[in-house]
């Protein structure tokens, strides 16, 4: 998923911080010295916390005397003296954004974070100084009036009119004092997402469950095992075993232990992260957040900060939006009730009369899944090493888009990364992909995709290539065994890869063009999801890491008939999510409140959810709405799964699932990036428009029927 959006306007203003490796070389700032690295990628080797502020504040200043050439020229506004010289404007800003931005999310320093809380308020008052110019809103306003009839082609009109947008939303055509308030709250905005952020990366790193009685290991796998007693060795806790929040450590846990306090010890300190009234509790900036998003939305005309943001979505407004939440709630919870059932069963053989709880939930499930299909995870994990994975990925890239990767030695940001220049079909230069796979600290949780350098066209018009990196928090090797993927961890690196390949086929005129809506963008992630089970994909890269044995066909059977194993469960605490997430930014009018108490209104009284199953992610580390970009917009993922299982259906019609025509219109798709609207493109692609109920049918929440009538997402509203 591309993670961060939240400042990404005229600068990319940044949430994270940038480690300084040992023997890095001081010297002159590597921002102000020309590019001399393999392929441009930014000067790892190079780079310092120090060198970020001052080349921040030499690209403003620089950013600033564009703008003015722009506002003070005595000649008619034209889009070529106007919107495309806006476009241009900022290089080398994005540039130190670009690079600040996707490296410190990965390792957090405290030189790093005190470079963060100082420039942070400056880059937000630059933007919106930017953004609230008059002078310049009155110029782009004259070439948006006139866009029809000056005879602009349609990726001109196209960026003059998103740019146009883009101002009044940001509050370009406000009174004077208006845009005065406006930008203290952007400015406020900027330090509490920044304060959530550290605060959740502390609660993220601040518990550990160390286990010291080997007896308490039971039922864990031995991989698990070792995995726990090598974080413990890197703690100096040699003796023991460590159990941390990061999820290729608790998931296990809470699917294999037998301990079921130890489960509830885990699991309850997963939950309560943000919450603990510490020093890093969240609770009090989650209502900052909605408080001063409530106060914009009303400033910029909208009734509400998701009327606000889904104005610029694909799907137009909140209304629609719940009508595809609503539409998969009901199924999903009545699928997840009928799953509690069955487990429940096996509880009360196990201890008669106890009450199935939240922490319950993954032990028997996988207990469930063995029963009914005689497969369980560690059964899996061997076919699945990263390597082989990773090889799996770039044989699919090839068969659908004869696209090559070859490892190249360029500047690391950390060790553990590594890099490849993608060829194109042509051996021509398409770009470089970095991955970093494995959890540190300072790393946040979770996976993303994003890129150091965005694809571009210089005054020569010249292609600039971008240079992508994808960073996951996956299961480390151990001394005994490689990296070993559990399935989920396999399909999230399949999703990160269509994020990569939708940012390295960009090939748009303007940088103004390049984003997609918000509801479109998980489209090239999540397709890539779907090839990723199929048993011709599996016979390419499931080998096991001893044997080299491919996948047998009894495990590829039993994998297949579990395709809808807790579903329930995994869609239901999906929606939930989406839906906390949409009403709170759909309030209109600020109390103060308890997150927890909202939460269990909207979810468990208002809608039902039973008390077994907890939100996929709770206020206090809902990281993706607070300090993530999908504010009001974690229904994404849902509403791009309409179009992804949609869309993979096109390759299955062509009755080839690597078919290089059905390819070439979807890489036409990607290569397009904003320059039409999400839907215009995706029926380019289709010939159609999206059927919403191929992603119920995909999750098992509905059956395939002879005939469907075709509607898109937003058909409802």
């Amino acid at each position: 998923m591309k993670r961060f959006q939240l400042l990404l306007t005229v600068i990319l203003a940044v949430m994270s911080t940038i480690s300084c490796t040992d023997g890095r070389k001081s010297g002159e700032n590597p921002f102000f010295t020309e590019r001399d690295t393999p392929f441009g990628v930014p000067p790892f080797d190079r780079l310092e916390a120090s060198h970020f502020e001052p080349a921040f504040e030499r690209a403003m200043a620089i950013h600033d005397a564009e703008i003015e050439a722009i506002v003070t020229s005595s000649d008619q506004p034209t889009f070529e003296n106007t919107v495309a010289a806006y476009d241009r404007a900022g290089a080398m800003l994005s540039e130190v954004a670009l690079t600040f931005e996707m490296l410190c999310d990965s390792d957090l320093t405290p030189e790093m974070q005190a470079v963060q809380e100082r420039i942070i308020p400056r880059l937000t008052a630059h933007a919106d100084r930017i953004r609230m110019d008059d002078r310049l809103f009155q110029r782009i306003r004259s070439v948006y009036e006139t866009r029809l009839s000056d005879g602009l082609d349609a990726d001109q009109i196209r960026l003059t009119e998103l740019l146009y947008r883009s101002f009044v939303n940001s509050g370009a055509a406000l009174d004077p004092a208006s845009k005065e308030r406006l930008k203290s709250i952007n400015e406020e905005l900027a330090l509490v997402s920044v304060a959530y952020g550290s605060n959740l990366l502390a609660e993220n790193n601040g518990f550990i469950l160390e286990i010291t009685d080997a007896s308490d290991l039971e039922g864990l796998p031995v991989n698990v095992r070792d995995a726990a007693r090598e974080t413990a060795q890197q703690m100096g806790k040699g003796s023991s075993w460590v159990f941390t929040l990061h999820k290729p450590s608790l998931i296990p846990f809470l699917t294999y232990s037998t301990r079921r306090e130890l489960r509830e010890q885990l699991y309850k300190a997963w939950l309560m992260r943000g919450s603990n009234g510490n020093e890093h509790d969240n609770n009090g900036l989650v209502n900052d957040f909605i408080r001063l998003r409530i106060e914009k939305a009303r400033l910029l005309g909208f009734d509400s900060y998701a009327a606000y943001v889904t104005s610029e979505q694909m799907a137009g407004t909140p209304r629609a939006v719940y009508q595809l939440l609503d539409s998969i709630w009901q199924p999903a919870l009545a699928r997840a009730k009928d799953e509690l059932a069955e487990m429940n069963k096996l509880l009360q053989r196990e201890i008669p009369g106890a009450t199935f709880e939240s922490w319950d939930w993954w032990y028997y499930a996988e207990k469930v899944r063995k029963q009914n299909y005689s497969l369980d995870e560690e059964m899996l994990r061997p076919y699945f090493s990263l390597d082989n994975t990773r090889n799996g990925i770039f044989f699919l890239a090839n068969k659908l888009y004869g696209i090559t990767f070859r490892p190249v030695s360029v500047p690391l940001y950390n060790d553990e990364c590594i890099a490849y220049e993608v060829l194109d079909t042509d051996a021509s230069h398409l770009g470089v992909l970095y991955f970093d796979f494995f959890p540190r600290a300072g790393k946040g949780g979770g996976a993303w995709c994003g890129y150091f350098r965005e694809q571009s066209y210089d005054a020569d018009g010249n292609r600039i290539a971008p240079v992508v990196g994808i960073v996951c928090n996956f299961t480390r090797p151990t001394q005994n065994t490689p990296a070993l993927l559990s399935v989920d961890e396999v399909q999230t690196l399949f999703h990160e890869f269509g994020h990569a390949l939708h940012f390295l086929f960009h090939n748009v005129r303007y940088r103004g063009l390049s984003d997609v809506e918000g509801d479109f963008v998980e489209l090239p992630s999540q397709i890539m999801e779907n090839w990723a089970l199929e048993p011709e994909m599996l016979s390419q890269y499931a080998l096991h890491y001893r044997t080299k044995e491919v996948i047998p066909n009894h495990l590829v059977s039993k994998l297949l008939k579990s395709k809808y194993f807790n579903q329930g469960f995994m869609t239901t605490e999906l929606v939930a999510a989406a839906l906390s997430d949409m009403d709170i930014h759909s309030l209109s009018s600020y109390e103060p409140f308890e997150p927890a108490e909202f939460e269990r209104r909207v979810l468990r009284e208002q809608r039902g959810l039973i008390p077994q199953i907890e939100p996929r992610y709770r206020y206090p580390y809902f990281s993706h709405i607070f300090d993530g970009g999908y504010s009001a917009g974690y229904y994404f993922y849902l509403w791009a799964e309409v179009l992804d299982k949609d869309a993979f259906q096109a390759f299955l019609d062509s009755g080839y699932l690597f078919d290089r025509d059905t390819a070439a219109r979807f890489r036409k798709l990607l290569e397009s990036g904003g320059s039409k609207d999400g839907m215009t493109l995706y029926r380019e692609f289709r010939g159609q428009s999206p059927d919403r109920r191929a992603m119920l049918i995909a999750r098992g929440l509905a059956q395939p029927e002879p005939s469907l009538e075709a509607s898109q997402p937003q058909d409802a509203e």
